[in-house]
Order: structure tokens, then C-alpha cells, then sequence
């Protein structure tokens, strides 16, 4: 086959005048200064946006000192006035979704119903973060020994880190941002260079609702940004979604070096179905998830999970809704399905479909023949079907992390579950049928951080929590809704007297309580 990158050669031209990203520190824009950039592409027209700059480990030094010197003053500020400025951030995200929707069809390429998907799962986490004082309500114990009291309190850190991926850089940070801030920390977002813009613009609407200048920053960059956040000593924890590979790297050096790191990793999402489970509904459920967002979704289903004499049926039911699809710019009207973030990565997921074809799989739809794919300026790629893989072939090893949907045909219920649990990753799986009985074993046996039942991409609401096993988290915690809190803050339990005057004495034994 002819390779993409060689049809679309000279097709990506710089605007006459470069716009540049910089950095959000201590309440202003700042222009880089290191000399390093980065491209930022418009995907949908295969051509350069604009340039981001990429800081230096100095420049990421004065975002940590921003954040560090405004954090005793948030810390000290009451819980009530903290609300009251993640009530204005909230109202006025949800005011602007519209224009934040455009920013990350712009350069992410995602349509813009996904684009204001991404904002609305956003806003549920500040929503939660919303309700912060209660959240970190601590308990008493009176008379916990003859005139001693006994309470825990939960404090935070201090300065912490978010470091995001290009595939939700607006919903992610809010994962952290929104419980980090409320629980009385400073931020610092290092946000995908892919697509940076949204971190300022999210920057300024934080600023406009109320919030001190240093509690929000932003650093843009590349490996150089991430070692400085993870090498300085007054960041006290990292945060992390992207690829298993960094996640192993946030984290291990991460907490070589004293901090708090949950590192999300990457994911490979089986969606099992049985034969008894409604074909149709099993076929749209698998077309969602698979393609929406061009499958750049962590929690993408990537494999389905075919047992017995359902596979035939549902292969067909999937085949025959793809046409459907209709692939085009995010922003125009109809579209379904957008471009890949980079030329780079549509290629890169195009050659999955090359290995599986050569390795043996029945290849049912063919993403790499759509016409945008094969002669349109952006970086388009089709969906594309995958029929009869198995586990040994390199695309089913892959998160491939892109349009393309794999069938693996099993003969029964165990051979699913032992294929969903021996693969390396656990971030999410669902089974599709009519058994309660199945259902409710499968939620028990199957090792991943989230399962959905007839649901393909079971999210968890913002008052749970975000998070799955095996390579697919490092770290103790799972990411926003509670264990957010948790991870945000450190626990202190406080023993207290008030004696009466002339009651104290010596006493070297053990501390009792009776």
C-alpha cells in the first residue's frame, strides 16, 4: 500500500504570521523563552496552526515558585469562599462551552457534539468539587480516654502537578484541577503540546471567576517540562494520564523523589457478548465505542469479544452500520467522526491495519480507502473492521488508540473471561447479555478498574472514581470523585486535653485510653 505520509507530502503549509502558545504563571501570560517550540496542526486541514513553546526547566521552576508563594494564603481560605469560586469556574465553563468545544475541535480535530461531551463531563467534576466542604468533613471522638477528645482532619499538600494527554485536554485537567484547588492546593498543568490552547483559555476563566493568581498555572512542554516537574523538590504530587510506558516513568520517578504520583496508563477494552444478548443493541453499542472521537479514547472498546454462534450475526450487524459513519472536519455541520490529532499517529494506526491483514485477520472494513484517507489534505483515516484476530498478533497487543475495531471469536464465557484477564492492561471492559446471572459473575471475575453491563464505555460518574488495574494504573488511587480527594490531601489526627489545673503528672508507661 501506498503509505498516507507519501500522499499527503507538501500538503502542510505554515500560516504567513505563526501564532505562539506560552505559559499561564502567577496570573499572566508568558511568552516562552527557551527557543524550543513545538507544531501545533489544524488535523482537520493538515497544516500547521501554530507553534507552542516549550519551557525549560527554569521556566518551570517559576510556575512551581508562582504556585508555591500563593499557596499559604489559599490554604488559609475559608472553605466558603472556596466554593464560592468553584461555583463562578463552573458557571462560567458551562458559559463558554461553546467556545472551549471550538478551541479543542480546532486542535484535536474531534467533532464538535464530542467536543461539548468533553466539556460536559468536565463541568460534573467541578461539580463535585463544588461540594468540598463536606467532602472534607473529618471525624470526633469525645472522651476518647478520661478528658482527652480525638479528631482527624484532612490538610493539603501544597504544590501539585497535572500532567495531561492530547486526547481530553480540557476534561482531564479537571479531574485534577478541580478537587487539587478545592481541597487548598496550588496547581501547575503541563498539557499535551498537541493541543495546547484550551489550557490558556481555561487559565483566564479561572482568573476571571475569582481565583488568587499562582493557585492556577500553566507550563507547556515536552519531556524537559515533565523531568523538572517530577525533579523539584516543592512539587508534593503528580498527577497523570497517557501511554503505559510514561505512566511506568511519571511514577517511578515520580516517587523516587519523594511524591504522591497516580499514573493512568494505556488500555486494550474488551467488550464481551454473549450469545443470548440483543445483536443490535450489542452492534450500535460497538460502533459508539470504538469510533467516536476517532477512537483516541482511553476507554475506547477496542476488541470485541465474540462467544460462540453470535460472532457472524454481530460481525455483519457492525459491518453493515459503518457506511453510515460520515467522516469529516469536526466543525462541519453532519460530521460524526473527525481526523487523527497528527499525521504521525493516523499513520501509525494505519499500519496496524497493515500487520493485522499480513498476520492473518479478515480485514471487513478498510479505513485506509476512504476517500479523505486517500486524498484529503487533513489526517483522516476511515473506520475500519478486523475479523478473526487472535491474541498472538501484534495489533491485538497494541493500544492501536485509533478507528479500528478487532473481532476475536472465542467459544465460550471462560475463554472471554481469561482473554479479558490475561491481557497486560485493565482500564475497562463490558459484557453485553440478557443473564443477570452472567452479568453479575462477570462484574465479580473480571479484572478491571471499571466494567459496564450492556454499557460500552462505562466512565464512572464524577462522584465515584476514575482509575483501572494492572498496566493500566500505577499508583495507590484512582483519579477525581473521592480517592481524588484523597489523593489531594494527607490525613492528621489530633489528641487533645484541656486538664484542670493541678491534674497532670509523670507518667512514662505507654499511653492508655482506659
Amino acid at each position: 500500500m501506498t503509505q498516507i505520509a507519501e500522499r499527503q507530502a507538501g500538503r502542510e503549509s505554515a500560516p504567513s504570521s505563526t501564532e505562539r502558545v506560552g505559559h499561564w504563571i502567577g496570573g499572566k501570560r508568558v511568552p516562552g523563552t527557551s527557543g524550543r517550540t513545538g507544531p501545533v496542526y489544524d488535523p482537520a486541514r493538515g497544516r500547521l496552526a501554530r507553534e507552542v513553546q516549550f519551557a525549560s526547566a527554569e521556566e518551570v521552576g517559576k510556575a512551581v515558585a508562582a504556585a508555591k508563594a500563593a499557596f499559604p494564603a489559599w490554604r488559609a481560605t475559608s472553605l466558603s469562599r472556596r466554593t464560592e469560586i468553584l461555583f463562578k469556574i463552573r458557571n462560567l465553563v458551562d458559559q463558554h462551552r461553546t467556545e472551549i468545544a471550538a478551541i479543542l475541535t480546532s486542535e484535536h480535530g474531534k467533532v464538535t457534539a464530542d467536543a461539548l461531551g468533553e466539556v460536559a463531563r468536565g463541568l460534573e467534576n467541578l461539580e463535585f468539587a463544588c461540594g468540598i466542604p463536606q467532602l472534607l468533613k473529618g471525624g470526633y471522638t469525645e472522651q476518647a480516654s478520661t478528658g482527652v477528645d480525638v479528631y482527624s482532619i484532612r490538610q493539603p499538600l501544597g504544590v501539585v502537578a497535572g500532567i495531561t494527554p492530547f486526547n481530553f485536554p480540557v476534561m482531564v485537567p479537571m479531574w485534577m484541577f478541580a478537587n487539587a484547588i478545592a481541597c487548598g492546593n496550588c496547581f501547575v498543568l503541563k498539557p499535551s503540546e498537541k493541543d495546547p490552547s484550551a489550557s490558556l483559555y481555561l487559565a483566564e476563566l479561572l482568573q476571571q471567576a475569582g481565583l488568587p493568581d499562582g493557585v492556577f498555572n500553566v507550563v507547556q512542554g515536552d519531556k524537559v517540562a515533565v523531568d523538572a516537574i517530577l525533579e523539584h523538590p516543592d512539587v508534593k504530587a503528580v498527577s497523570f494520564v497517557g501511554s503505559t510506558p510514561i505512566a511506568r516513568y511519571i511514577y517511578e520517578n515520580g516517587t523516587k523523589a519523594g511524591k504522591r504520583v497516580q499514573a493512568l496508563g494505556g488500555a486494550k477494552n474488551h467488550m464481551v457478548v454473549l450469545p443470548d444478548a440483543d445483536i443490535d443493541m450489542a452492534a450500535d453499542a460497538a460502533v459508539s465505542a470504538a469510533y467516536g472521537s476517532a477512537g483516541e479514547r482511553c476507554m475506547a472498546i477496542s476488541v470485541v469479544v465474540a462467544v460462540g454462534d453470535v460472532a457472524d450475526p454481530l460481525v455483519e450487524a457492525i459491518r453493515s452500520r459503518l457506511p453510515n459513519i460520515k467522516i469529516g472536519p469536526g466543525a462541519e455541520a453532519g460530521s460524526e467522526m473527525g481526523p487523527l490529532v497528527t499525521r504521525e499517529h493516523r499513520d501509525k494506526v494505519a499500519s496496524y491495519i497493515d500487520k493485522g491483514e499480513e498476520a492473518g485477520a479478515r480485514v471487513v472494513a478498510d479505513g485506509r480507502e476512504h476517500p479523505l484517507a486517500k486524498g484529503g489534505d487533513g489526517f483522516f483515516l476511515g473506520v475500519s473492521l478486523l475479523d478473526n484476530v487472535t491474541p498472538d498478533m501484534e495489533s491485538y497487543k497494541a493500544e492501536i488508540f485509533g478507528p479500528v475495531l478487532e473481532v476475536v471469536r472465542v467459544g465460550s464465557y471462560t475463554d472471554a473471561l481469561k482473554l479479558v484477564n490475561d491481557n497486560p492492561y485493565g482500564n475497562g471492559t463490558a459484557i453485553f447479555t440478557r443473564d443477570g446471572g452472567a452479568a453479575r459473575a462477570f462484574q465479580f471475575e473480571a479484572e478491571a478498574g471499571m466494567v459496564g453491563v450492556n454499557v460500552p464505555i462505562p466512565v464512572p460518574v464524577a462522584y465515584y472514581s476514575f482509575g483501572g488495574w494492572k498496566g493500566s494504573l500505577f499508583g495507590d488511587t484512582h483519579m477525581y470523585g473521592p480517592e481524588g480527594v484523597q489523593f489531594y490531601t494527607r490525613a492528621k489526627v489530633v489528641t487533645a486535653r484541656w486538664p484542670d489545673p493541678g491534674t497532670s503528672k509523670v507518667d512514662l508507661g505507654f499511653p492508655r485510653t482506659r
